[in-house]
């Protein structure tokens, strides 16, 4: 395995020169299964677990490997397997809240240079659901990019266009079609070697047939979607690394419908910047937007300048981002004491040795 083609950087170099250790070597995760990991190393793929002591020292669920990221193991080559005894530091995280009432993070991609955030010309079409994409991939690290598929089934995407661009600030889109190849030249200038693009969006956009697009192969099985209302069926259902013909690196994942923030107040801000800028002539500096004297972004949803659906969605996100905060601070207190508890524990067996 060529690390470099695979993603690897100078940066990632700097940090395993730092453990000192025999018998370490490096993998990048492709694939993650319930209690396993594939790998690309230098010996091959292997199969690899974590070690007693890394699942004994990690309190979080962010801070286990993930697909994307560059692990230091401990190979068993005749077995073909390994031992997974670190995660490298990641320079760009894709995350979103896991579902349910517990607060905590899932990393969805790691080590990404590039975000595709494909939507579909259909029914399905949603401005709304965009705008939490933007703010997931602002927050990441990654470049986002907008990519608008099934062009083939919508033939003027003039109106559609112009509504992603008012939303979408200085953001790439890019007016594609998996079925007919339309468009995809343009996106093979992100594929290039070295570097990693991860496709992300609801089911049924046609993720998976641009993957095999861009893999020359049918890796990738492909489902219609459902008739009457053009939502789609699961049909990636797990997250996947690919190495690409021209020697970049691309993650399929499964499309998410409902997207729960974790901590993306960056985002919100690259998202709405326009609002952030309107927010900033407010006569007070603590304007909540709601009836103040001298609103500047209430006076220009007056004027017709501000859509109403967007300020409304921007208010939706802070008041999520508000109460994810709230939780964070208490997981983070229990993460705390859980570290504390384990290295009394664990002074208490040295002291017996």
């Amino acid at each position: 395995m060529d690390k470099w083609t695979w993603g690897w950087t100078p940066a990632l170099e700097e940090a395993f020169d730092q453990i000192e250790e025999d018998g370490l070597a490096v993998g990048r995760v492709t694939l993650q299964h319930k209690r396993l990991y594939r790998l690309q190393t230098e010996y091959g793929e292997l199969l690899a677990e974590l070690t007693g002591r890394f699942r004994y020292e990690t309190t979080r669920v962010e801070d286990y490997p993930a697909v994307g990221d560059w692990v230091v193991i401990r190979p068993r080559v005749a077995e073909g397997r390994a031992s997974i005894e670190a995660v490298l530091p990641r320079f760009s995280r894709f995350s979103r809240k896991v579902a349910g009432r517990t607060w905590e993070e899932q990393i969805v991609a790691a080590n990404v240079d590039t975000v595709f955030l494909v939507n579909a010309l259909n029914q399905d079409f949603n401005v709304r659901r965009i705008e939490r994409y933007l703010t997931l991939a602002w927050e990441s690290g990654a470049q986002p990019v907008i990519v608008l598929n099934k062009a083939d089934l919508y033939p003027d995407v003039t109106d559609k266009v112009a509504q992603v661009e008012a939303v979408a600030l200085g953001v790439p889109i890019h007016v594609v079609s998996g079925l007919t190849g339309e468009g995809l030249d343009e996106l093979m200038a992100y594929l290039q070697p070295g570097k990693t693009v991860a496709l992300l969006g609801s089911s049924g956009v046609g993720k998976s047939t641009l993957t095999n697009c861009f893999l020359g192969t049918e890796q990738q099985e492909v489902q219609a979607v459902r008739a009457g209302d053009d939502k789609g069926k699961h049909t990636t259902t797990y997250r996947e690394l690919f190495l690409l013909p021209q020697g970049g690196c691309l993650i399929d994942t499964p499309g998410m419908r409902g997207i729960k923030l974790v901590d993306q107040e960056h985002g919100v801000q690259e998202t709405f910047e326009e609002i952030e800028q309107l927010a900033r002539s407010c006569r007070f500096t603590d304007c909540q937007h709601h009836g103040e004297p001298g609103c500047a972004v209430e006076l220009a949803l007056a004027e017709g300048r501000l859509a109403p659906k967007r300020l409304a969605n921007y208010r939706k996100l802070l008041r999520e981002l508000a109460y994810y905060e709230r939780k964070e601070n208490r997981q983070l207190a229990h993460a705390e004491k859980e570290i504390w508890k384990k290295r009394s524990k664990q002074a208490k067996i040295n002291a017996r040795k």
